[in-house]
């Protein structure tokens, strides 16, 4: 426990720590200079201050105005002493934050009495700070654990819809990465960029519910087989609703709005400009370029360029525009990504 005492009297000085000594059994830091003793007390924290207010350079008042202005010793017990008769000194010193006065001439029990209560006060209060401060690092902890489980899940099920897909898993990470890339480039939180790294590989998550003759054909599919195959956005959405986790919801908003375009052409809803969520928006260009520069069963490979220039002809139409600018701007780290995730 730091117990300060700030007075320019030498006498007044020693007989105030004494008491203080014995009400409290702690040995207080004294200071005859209450510049020194306010920059001490910044500097080192405070458990409870007693401080008089006739002093040359700063007064009392001062004193306390200097203190409640950090932060740390907001709440820290800071005891007046005044001489008798000074109510509006005392009044004054209430408005700025005194909690408490012992007046002169001192009545040594009271003053004891009155300092050994505010220290066990003071104590009370680290504790429960101490307390909320290990159960807010117990509640992080949990949370961190859960977020884990929640992101190994989004990690098995897209290891699963692979397995039914022909995209490679290549493909999955740079489409997530290009995902990342954009929400920055659009300047969304660092948060959000993580949450879509982690979410956007779960877009074709419906996928699941599509059957083989149809994800796996060679060539074009007819129109019959075209409604089957768009259904797994509606899929991928009902396999994800109805969650309370953050990262699953963004994952379903995912799965069930990649396929809008911005145009109000695309499935499952139709939805057009804005009213496309954000992420639906972003993951949409990623995951069309990857598409485009990957070998499919149906088409080979196009050039980056190519797929670059794709982007651009269709932005406005297929594409947010905002999110085209945004990934071409960053083409160095696109190509770097390519570069990292190879088939």
């Amino acid at each position: 426990m730091n117990i300060v005492i700030v007075d320019d009297n030498a006498v007044n000085l020693t007989l105030m720590a004494a008491l203080a000594r014995a009400a409290t059994g702690f040995e207080p830091v004294r200071f005859d200079d209450p510049v020194r003793g306010l920059a001490w007390c910044r500097s080192n924290g405070a458990d409870l201050i007693i401080v008089d207010f006739m002093m040359p350079g700063m007064d009392g008042h001062q004193f306390i105005e200097g203190i409640r202005a950090s932060a740390h010793l907001a709440d820290v017990p800071v005891v007046m002493v005044t001489a008798a008769g000074q109510s509006a000194v005392r009044r004054r010193a209430l408005e700025i934050g005194a909690t408490d006065f012992l007046t002169k001439p001192v009545d040594s029990t009271e003053i004891k009495l009155r300092l050994r209560n505010l220290v066990q006060l003071r104590q009370a209060q680290n504790l429960l700070r101490d307390r909320a401060a290990h159960l807010a690092a117990e509640v992080k902890t949990a949370t961190e654990a859960i977020e884990s489980r929640e992101r190994e899940l989004i990690t098995r099920l897209s290891r699963a819809a692979e397995f039914r897909d022909p995209e490679t898993g290549g493909h999955i990470q740079r489409m997530a990465h290009y995902s990342a890339l954009i929400a920055r480039q659009l300047g969304e939180p660092e948060s959000f960029q993580e949450a879509l790294l982690t979410a956007a590989p779960m877009h074709d998550i419906g996928k699941l519910g599509t059957p083989d003759h149809i994800l796996l054909k060679k060539g074009s599919l007819n129109d019959e087989e075209l409604v089957e195959m768009h259904r797994h956005a509606e899929i991928g959405e009902r396999i994800l609703a109805g969650t309370d986790s953050p990262l699953l919801r963004l994952a379903c908003q995912i799965a069930a709005s990649h396929h809008e375009k911005f145009d109000g052409s695309g499935y499952p809803h139709g939805l057009a400009g804005e009213a496309i969520p954000l992420p639906g928006r972003i993951v949409a260009v990623a995951d069309v370029f990857d598409a485009l520069n990957s070998t499919r069963p149906y088409k080979p490979a196009w050039s980056m360029d190519d797929s670059r220039a794709y982007l651009e002809k269709h932005s406005g139409a297929h594409f947010d525009p905002r999110c085209v600018s945004a990934f071409v701007d960053a083409w160095d780290e696109v190509l770097a990504i390519r570069a990292r995730f190879p088939d």
